[in-house]
């Protein structure tokens, strides 16, 4: 971002003292950030905030004073207003839904355009940040399916056999496994309680319900309680998540829902700086 600007600007020789406002209420995040850009490339500027992170501010609110000389005042505001204002969007969008959702826990994906940048602001505005990356935890997709069992006779019998499959002593605490029906979360969910049974173990199983709707997902907890494997199972909703359905998604019984809604095409926090003297 600081390379965009290509080091022009300009300004007088004096010292600026300016203001970031808040036009409109929300969460602010992303303080961490505007401190290491104004440490490592406006090294002659100083920082003072009026919030701390995850605080909300109203319309009028001063956030921040930025002071220092006016040629690197001037470089750094429009990075620092793109950076504070696009994860306090994220952070404000992701309160929005968290305050709506009545205790059902709602996650980010790995979708992000800012990667940890995103993240953090999710986390930052009550949200869950899933996997931060592709170590954090295994996770079995339906191209997994082809590999891990190239000769199941269906894709559901190709669920029960990666699952059991997987290295416990390495993967019990944190697997997610994706499933497109009720047939393939019992599959998996069965597979799964088999092997901690054998090991003595409580682990859950996260099983990602990919685009299955909310009837769907419904349906899949519902059949999972009948067949005795919820307790080992976390359900996560994915695909097609809106927010105008939050309250059907809480009654249908998952444990949490993921969309990439929460910080993708956020409109950021309306921010403005403002000069209020000079030397």
């Amino acid at each position: 971002m600081v390379a965009d600007e290509h080091g022009g600007g300009g300004g007088t020789d004096g010292m600026l003292h300016t203001s970031v406002v808040s036009k409109q209420s929300g969460v602010i995040a992303g303080m961490c950030g505007v401190d290491r850009l104004v440490e490592r490339h406006f090294a002659d500027c100083t920082l003072n905030w009026m919030f701390a992170e995850g605080q909300t501010v109203e319309v009028g609110d001063q956030i921040l004073r930025l002071e220092g000389p006016a040629e690197q005042v001037l470089r750094c505001e429009r990075i620092l207003l793109n950076l504070l204002g696009r994860l306090s969007g994220i952070a404000t969008c992701t309160a929005g839904w968290v305050g709506s959702a009545g205790g059902l826990g709602i996650a980010c994906t790995r979708k992000t355009e800012w990667g940890l940048l995103d993240k953090w602001a999710v986390h930052i505005g009550g949200g869950l940040t899933h996997r931060l990356d592709r170590s954090d935890a295994l996770m079995i997709k339906e191209n997994d399916l082809a590999v891990l069992a190239p000769d199941a006779a269906d894709e559901t019998a190709a669920v029960a056999v990666a699952v059991s499959g997987i290295e416990m002593a390495s993967n019990a605490i944190f697997t997610v496994v994706e499933v497109r029906d009720e047939f393939q979360a019992i599959a998996a969910a069965g597979a799964w309680a088999e092997m901690q049974v054998a090991r003595s173990g409580t682990d859950r199983i996260v099983l990602l319900l990919d685009n299955m709707g909310v009837d769907g997902c419904a349906e899949a907890h519902e059949a999972l309680i009948a067949e005795g494997l919820r307790a080992w199972c976390i359900l996560e909703g994915s695909g097609g998540v809106v927010r105008a359905e939050l309250d059907d998604w809480v009654a249908s019984g998952v444990d949490l829902i993921s969309t990439s809604a929460i910080n993708r095409g956020v409109a950021p926090l309306d921010l403005s700086m403002r000069i209020i003297g000079g030397d």
